[in-house]
C-alpha cells in the first residue's frame, strides 16, 4: 500500500502546530496503525528528520495510551483502540489525517502526544476505596448480586484512553468519570465513600476545564470498550442523591 499521511506536527506546547504531509510506501494491510507510524518514523530518522511523537504502550488494546484522531474519528474508523486498528481498514492510495486529541483539558505536549494527567487527578479525587482489604477475602464473604457485579465489571472496562473527550463536541469527560464512579459505587466495598466519591470526582472534573455534557452521545459511540451512555445518567443520579444527603446533615 502507498499512502499519503497528513500528520499534526508541533514542537512543544508553547509553539504553533501545523499539518505536515508524508508519503509512505510498502505498507502491509496486516500492519497495525502504530506499526505503520513506526515505518514512517524509520524513514524520517534515516533522512535525519525528527520522528513523529505519539503515545503507545501495551499495543494490545488494554492501556489506552494510543490517543490519535484519524480522519476525524477518535481511534479511527473502527470501534477499537488505535493499536488494534489495522491498515486493512484503509485502501491503497488513501490520504489519512492524523491528529492528537482536541480538548482544552488535554494540552499538546509534542506532535500527537497530549497531557492526560487531568484523568489521573479525577481518579485521585475519589476513584479508590479505603476499606481495609488485607489478604484476599473468601469469595463468598461479601455477597454481590449478579446484576450489580455485571454493572461494575462493565464500567471497570474503561481504560481511560480519552476517546470520549476527543469525540465529544463539548470536550466533556462525563463518560470517563461516570465509569469510574459507577464501577465502585455499586459495590459494597465502595459504600463508605459513595457520596464523597461522586461529589469530589465531579468537582475535580469541572476544575480541570472539561466541557459540559449535553448528551450528544458521541462519547459512547467512540468508546472502544463500549461504556454505555446510560452510565452518565447513573452518575447524575448518584450526584443528586449525594447532594441531597449532604444537604440534610
Amino acid at each position: 500500500m502507498k499512502l499519503t499521511l497528513r500528520v499534526w506536527r508541533q514542537k512543544n506546547a508553547a509553539t504553533e502546530g501545523a499539518m505536515s504531509t508524508y508519503e509512505v510506501d510498502g505498507i502491509s494491510s496486516d500492519m497495525s496503525f502504530l506499526e505503520m507510524l513506526d515505518t514512517l518514523n524509520e524513514e524520517l530518522i534515516l533522512r535525519g528528520e525528527d520522528p513523529v511523537a505519539f503515545d503507545h504502550d501495551c499495543r494490545e488494546g488494554i492501556c489506552g495510551a494510543c490517543s490519535l484522531v484519524i480522519n476525524g474519528d477518535a481511534h479511527g474508523p473502527e470501534r477499537t483502540t488505535t493499536c488494534q486498528l489495522h491498515m486493512r481498514s484503509f485502501k491503497d492510495g488513501d490520504t489519512i489525517d492524523i491528529e492528537p486529541w482536541r480538548a482544552s483539558a488535554f494540552p499538546v505536549i509534542k506532535d500527537l502526544v497530549v497531557d492526560r494527567t487531568a484523568f489521573d487527578r479525577i481518579i485521585q479525587a475519589g476513584g479508590y476505596i479505603t476499606a481495609p482489604t488485607g489478604a484476599a477475602p473468601e469469595a463468598h464473604a461479601t455477597p454481590v448480586p449478579k446484576p450489580d457485579a455485571d454493572f461494575a465489571f462493565e464500567h471497570a472496562e474503561c481504560i481511560g484512553c480519552g476517546a470520549c473527550v476527543a469525540a465529544c463536541p463539548n470536550g466533556a469527560a462525563m463518560l470517563f468519570t461516570s465509569a469510574k464512579v459507577n464501577h465502585l459505587n455499586v459495590l459494597p466495598q465502595g459504600a463508605p465513600e459513595r457520596e464523597t466519591r461522586v461529589l469530589d470526582m465531579v468537582a475535580q472534573m469541572d476544575e480541570e476545564g472539561f466541557g459540559g455534557c449535553t448528551l450528544a452521545g458521541e462519547c459512547a459511540t467512540a468508546c472502544p470498550k463500549g461504556i454505555p451512555l446510560v452510565s452518565i445518567t447513573g452518575m447524575n443520579k448518584e450526584w443528586l442523591r449525594a447532594t441531597r444527603k449532604v444537604a440534610k446533615r
